[in-house]
């Protein structure tokens, strides 16, 4: 019903701002991602939305991009996996980050999530495998490689984080070799 909101920034309280649009303040829910790249109070803001219409309420949830939107819509789906809880995943991870995880099936980057156990964390990736539509770019086709899936292991093995372990692999050159790769990442990880 409501896809799209662009007015006046008026307040930032995390999750929630108030987005002012032609003298209607609209209250709306966003991811931390989105959060943290709102200008300042009184600046303009385009955000895409998503309207959710409860017996007991009627919530807005915005969002930077169409891809996060897209996210939170395919997630909403699964059962036991509200808008809250959606909204939570979307601050704890990228959109880039969710997809790679469900690529490599792998429920331990999304257990780190705040509310997300094992048993939902299996859920998301069986419900979600085949349907994260989502453009990922370069690293998103890399990541379905064997070899690089191994080396970002060996990466969150040794205690670096999903970020620092994407970076590393965006460095990369093509076709390289498990070991190899790791030195090299390693390396460029030490900088």
């Amino acid at each position: 019903m409501i896809g799209k909101l662009t007015g006046t920034l008026l307040e930032k309280t995390p999750p929630q701002i108030l987005l002012d649009c032609h003298g209607v303040g609209y209250e709306v829910d966003v991811p931390m991602s989105t959060f943290y790249h709102l200008p300042g109070c009184g600046q303009q803001v385009s955000l895409l939305t998503h309207f959710v219409v409860r017996e007991d309420a009627q919530i807005l949830y915005g969002f930077a991009s169409a891809a996060e939107r897209e996210a939170f819509r395919q997630l909403i789906k699964i059962t036991g996996v509200g808008p809250r809880t959606a909204l939570a995943i979307l601050s704890g991870m990228s959109v880039q980050e969710l997809a790679q995880a469900v690529t490599a099936q792998e429920a331990g980057r999304l257990v780190k999530v705040p509310g997300i156990g094992k048993k939902t964390a299996e859920r998301l990736l069986l419900e979600l495998k085949g349907k994260m539509g989502l453009d990922l770019g370069p690293v998103g086709a890399v990541a379905h490689s064997d070899e690089l899936a191994d080396i970002q292991q060996a990466l969150l093995a040794l205690g670096y984080n999903d970020k620092e372990a994407a970076a590393a692999l965006k460095a990369l050159p093509a076709g390289v070799g498990v070991s190899e790769g790791i030195k090299l990442a390693l390396k460029a990880l030490a900088k």
